[in-house]
């Protein structure tokens, strides 16, 4: 996943807000947060509406202050050497390709944080996993998220891995403005942000910041972490049995399918969510 070394970034697209931050989005709730995984959804959306009802975010366990991204992220060569330069030039790949293709498109920016912070959905804590909010249209990632993919979702990791987490909480930005948040299933609008972002993978390299098409060791390092954020699998560690009726963004396998779906075909078209739910 080589970033062409002299590409320009544009780093105005992610905002860091290191820890305890306050997102510029506000701290009044917007729409429901659209989670990245199975159980760290749930979670996220027990701590919007409970912090938000009580008037107030949490206090991070350790403050960090931001990074300045425009001083560090200026061309591809910083993209490969920092993992937060990495996340620009991902979202900068990302937003070049959507803003392509659909005539709606807006950007959104996406917001690194940890601890704890306020934004267009509410209170928000870094223990919810990647989000979107609908509410002020803005990406949310705790980098540390990424390891904990590894450690405790049992996914192989990687960059491609990050990659496809954030293609798919962009994928969510798709449907927002494309009006198909409003299903009444949420694995049907999971698995097209899932499709979405496969869609994204096989035009990346048209967008100018790579060197060359993704290989099949990096498709598998995305494939990889789709499934291990099924909730087949994530029911299975954290209760001991699988319950298909609660699912909430679908099984390993549908995951996997979803976005090899968008993959192969290259087409946003093809990820309707009567096809895949």
């Amino acid at each position: 996943m080589d970033f062409r070394d002299q590409v320009d970034l544009d780093p105005s697209q992610v905002e860091d807000a290191g820890g305890g931050g306050r997102s510029s989005g506000g701290g009044f709730p917007g729409g429901v947060v659209i989670g990245g995984g199975g159980i760290v959804s749930l979670i996220m959306l027990v701590l919007v509406f409970v912090l938000n009802n009580v008037g107030g975010g949490t206090e991070p366990a350790q403050r960090q202050p931001p990074s300045d991204l425009a001083d560090q992220c200026q061309t591809g060569k910083d993209a490969d050497q920092s993992e937060r330069c990495r996340v620009v030039g991902v979202v900068n790949s990302i937003q070049d390709y959507w803003k392509r293709e659909i005539s709606e498109y807006r950007p959104s920016k996406t917001v690194l944080y940890s601890g704890s912070l306020r934004t267009g959905c509410g209170a928000a804590s870094s223990a919810a996993g990647p989000f979107y909010c609908p509410g002020d249209q803005r990406v949310y990632l705790d980098l540390s998220f990424f390891d904990q993919l590894h450690s405790e979702f049992g996914a192989k990791g990687g960059p491609f891995a990050q990659a496809y987490v954030i293609a798919h909480e962009y994928g969510h930005h798709v449907q927002d403005l494309l009006g198909q948040l409003e299903s009444g299933s949420s694995v049907p609008v999971e698995l097209q942000a899932d499709c979405y972002a496969g869609v994204w993978a096989r035009n990346a390299v048209t967008t100018g910041f790579y060197e060359k098409p993704f290989t099949q060791a990096e498709i598998a390092e995305a494939l990889d972490a789709a499934a291990a954020v099924g909730d087949d699998r994530i029911q299975q560690r954290t209760r001991g049995r699988i319950d298909p009726e609660s699912f909430s963004h679908g099984s390993s396998a549908q995951r996997v399918a979803a976005f090899q779906r968008g993959y192969e075909s290259g087409a946003p078209g093809d990820c309707a969510q009567a096809d895949l739910g």
